[in-house]
Order: C-alpha cells, then structure tokens, then sequence
C-alpha cells in the first residue's frame, strides 16, 4: 500500500478501529470462557459480550495490541512502514515518525509484529527440494567480556542459524551461477551445532518426504533415517554459489540488512529480526497488498514477545538501533 493510499484510508484513529474490528469479526471473536463465538459489540466502550455466558472483551484482547495503551494509529502506522518496503526501518525511525517521547513501547511494538510474522511463518513447513545449511551471524556478547574471545565457529560474538529454503531446479537457468529457483525460508537460531540439535529442528520445519542437500558435515548424518533424501557433499568454497545457491544468498542478505539497520543486536533479539526477513522474502512474489495480509494476522494472533527493558545507554549511543 503507497503512503497516499493509507492516510486516504486511515486519516484518524476511528477509522483504524473500524478496521481492526472488521479484521477481528473476520477471523472470529472466541470466548475464552466458554468458547462461544457469537458476540455483541459495545461501541461505546468497545468490547465485545459473548451471547452465552455474558463475558466481556475487549478489541484488543487476544491480539497483537493486547494489554497495549499505544493508540490503533501507532499500529497501523508501524505495520504499514514495516511492510512498505523490502529492509526495514529502526524503532528509533518510527518513533520519530510517530512524534511518540517515549522509545520503549514503540520498540516493543516493533518486535511484537515480528513475533506474529513469526507465528505465521511456523505454520509452514518447507517440502521438496530443500537446501539447509547453519550460517554465523555477529551478535553482542552476554557474557563476562574480561573472558578472552575464542576465534571461528565458537566465538561469543557469533550465533549459530540453521538455514533452511525450497530449492528447486531449473532447466536452462538464465544465470548459470543460479541454476535453483527459490521458495519458502527458514531461519532458527541454535544453541549448538549438535546434530541432536539440529535434527530436531529440521523434523519440526521439514515434511518427511523431502529431499535434502548439505555439506558433508557430521551435524547432518542422520539426515537420512528422517527424510526421504539427503545428499551430503563436499563443497569447496568455490562451489558453494553453485551447490547451495540460495542458503548464503538468503544468509548473505540478512546479514547486509542488520548491519545496515542497527548498530548491535543482542543475540536473544536475533530470532525476531530473522523472523521478519524471512516473512518479507516468503511473500515477496504473493500479489495481496502486504499491509492488508499482516493486518489479518494481528487480529489473530496475540504476540508471545515478553517485555524486556532495552537499555539506555543502547538508546542514546545508537541512532539506528532496534
């Protein structure tokens, strides 16, 4: 949706709350008493009462804005910015947008639409070809930084991200270094690169009958009793553009992002960054209006982003932080 076309049709806060109950009747109103699903609505002091035990509820609750004082403008307004175009902006970017004094609840906001964009995208799982490969990304260190950094694979300052995509082949690729066309990503972050680990996650994200390319490290070995292909290979550092295109395209990429867009991310943040680059890319090629499909999803899901105080100090010493 272009900026003219959203202040034409969101100029105030009613017609955002109009909109947000259209997107909540939509989805169904469910009791969370007695799990009944007709309702009448307040106006006045909009809520909803269930028609079988009388329990009231309020437009916000269940959501993505639940327990939230930030008015329906904000929302929008952060939604539509996030979805307006392929990198992101900083909660410090739409804090200045908003006019609000405050940066918390607005980076609050921000990371509780990540975690639905995240919620939505768990509900897939990735089928046929699949390329998987784990990729390091640079993170600030949580532990005691007296404690001498250890280099490569194991260093503090880098978290482990299983990287997960549809790829499928192409005949007569137009790009010959590109010979796979992309689909559906994952990104997770681990805690290891055990394959007791990585197992685990890859059932959970991947259906049974696909077919798995890797490398031939030992974190992937038992690839082959869970699904219904795995081709292990050795891949020199040359090859790997051609062997596993678009796992480090898709690495690559997010790493150009968050270095673009914030001065440090935390590793326990990570996850919800990724989340929303993988949910873009995901529908980069779907025609529905962006905005409109996320605006769905936030009268659905309610986020499971906790509250954790960000840090001042991160505040005033970063103007691109998030």
């Amino acid at each position: 949706m272009k900026l003219l076309d959203f202040d034409k049709n969101y100029p105030t806060e009613d017609s955002c709350i109009m909109r947000f109950k259209e997107m909540r009747i939509k989805s169904g109103v469910v009791c969370p008493h007695c799990g009944h699903t007709e309702h009448l609505w307040f106006p006045t002091s909009m809520h909803f009462e269930c028609k079988n035990c009388h329990h009231r509820q309020s437009l916000r609750s269940g959501t993505i804005m639940h327990s939230s004082k930030l008015p329906f403008m904000y929302w929008f307004k952060a939604i539509h910015l996030m979805t307006s175009t392929k990198k992101t902006f900083s909660a410090l970017e739409i804090q200045r947008q908003l006019g609000h004094k405050r940066y918390q609840p607005i980076w609050e906001m921000c990371h509780k639409i990540r975690s639905i964009m995240g919620q939505r995208d768990s509900e897939y799982t990735l089928s046929g070809m699949i390329e998987l490969d784990e990729g390091f990304f640079s993170t600030e260190r949580d532990d005691d930084h007296n404690i001498p950094l250890k280099r490569g694979r194991g260093s503090q300052k880098k978290s482990k991200v299983l990287v997960m995509i549809e790829s499928q082949k192409v005949e007569n690729p137009k790009n010959p270094e590109k010979p796979k066309s992309v689909n559906h990503l994952k990104m997770i972050v681990i805690p290891d690169l055990k394959a007791k680990t990585i197992n685990s996650i890859a059932q959970m994200s991947i259906e049974q009958d696909a077919i798995i390319d890797t490398d031939a490290s030992t974190s992937y070995t038992d690839f082959e009793n869970y699904f219904a292909k795995h081709n292990a290979s050795v891949i020199s550092p040359q090859e790997i553009s051609k062997a596993l295109p678009w796992v480090h395209i898709a690495i690559s990429n997010a790493k150009t992002l968050l270095s673009d867009m914030y001065h440090g991310v935390k590793r326990e943040f990570l996850q919800s960054y990724l989340d929303e680059f993988c949910y873009k890319l995901n529908r980069i090629r779907i025609p529905l209006d962006p905005f409109d499909r996320l605006l769905v999803v936030t009268a659905k899901y309610k986020s499971d982003f906790n509250h954790i105080p960000y840090r001042q100090d991160k505040i005033d010493n970063c103007v691109n932080c998030g």
